[in-house]
């Protein structure tokens, strides 16, 4: 999830082995036409993936055979390939995303020394499920099991932006319903809808005078290959800490994390066109 140093490539490389070049060079073709998401032409799809057409062809002739690639009989044109689908869908079936989000957010905790937060969508409402520690003396009452308010603390907002609004209208109901001394962390504040359309087109939520005074959070969305919400990854630190780093290093940090993690699940930015 998290680039590699430049040590970490080499040892990676010496691990992996010697490859098939041949194999790797044809699997830019195969990448262009996932991107690109539409049939291509054979210049076009040469001229993207920097191959000329004919050494493109030679590769796409021996990718029909296999099925992973097929070609339109009435226009000419290339796209993925049965062959393509299915391992797609078995990757789909298979890919675990707690697994990978774990695993990412001891990453993330690790590359940030900030805490980090692993947060779904519970009968509740956000719910955390790991909370990866960075070392730090952090005072924060995030724990598996917490549950946050949907509109005053980082990760509820982004619930409150990417969910359904039905959903997210019962679930502020709730909330406002619950008795003092509930246990959430948070309380209801006002959200508008100029608030939300601001956390969808910057990818991330964070809040002004937070539930803990001196703790400042970032919260940012993961998707699966449908372009529905399937969890939040929330960084947690000292306000200072945070005010002074979060543009530079923290939230691209964040995001990175969170669009590999999307990506990892079949997400596309396309779905959101």
């Amino acid at each position: 999830m998290i680039p590699l140093t430049n040590g970490d490539r080499a040892t990676d490389k010496r691990s992996e082995g010697r490859g098939v070049q041949s194999i790797e060079l044809g699997a830019k073709l195969l990448s262009v036409l996932a991107e690109e998401g539409e049939p291509l032409m054979l210049k076009d799809l040469a001229h993207a993936a920097g191959f000329a057409p004919a050494q493109a062809h030679a590769y796409l002739v021996s990718y029909r055979k296999i099925g992973l690639v097929d070609q339109e009989l009435h226009s000419g044109r290339y796209l993925l390939g049965r062959f393509a689908l299915d391992i797609g869908i078995t990757r789909m079936r298979t890919a675990d995303p707690i697994r990978l989000a774990s695993e990412a957010v001891r990453e993330l905790s690790g590359r940030t020394a900030l805490n980090v937060a692993l947060v779904v969508w519970g009968s509740f409402g956000p719910t955390v499920i790991q909370v990866q520690e960075s070392g730090s003396q952090l005072n924060m009452n995030t724990r598996p099991g917490t549950v946050y308010s949907m509109s005053s603390t980082a990760s509820g907002r982004v619930f409150s932006a990417f969910m359904p609004e039905k959903v997210v209208k019962e679930a502020i109901r709730k909330e406002q319903r619950e008795p003092p001394g509930s246990g959430r962390v948070g309380t209801h504040r006002f959200l508008s809808k100029k608030d939300l359309e601001q956390i969808r087109a910057s990818g991330y939520a964070s809040v002004d005078n937070p539930p803990v005074p001196g703790i400042k959070a970032i919260s940012a969305p993961v998707f699966d290959h449908i372009g529905q919400l399937v969890l939040a990854i929330t960084i947690i630190g000292h306000d200072e800490l945070m005010d002074r780093k979060s543009e530079s290093d923290f939230i691209p940090a964040l995001l990175e994390t969170t669009k590999q993690l999307s990506a990892d699940l079949g997400y596309s930015h396309n779905l959101q066109t």
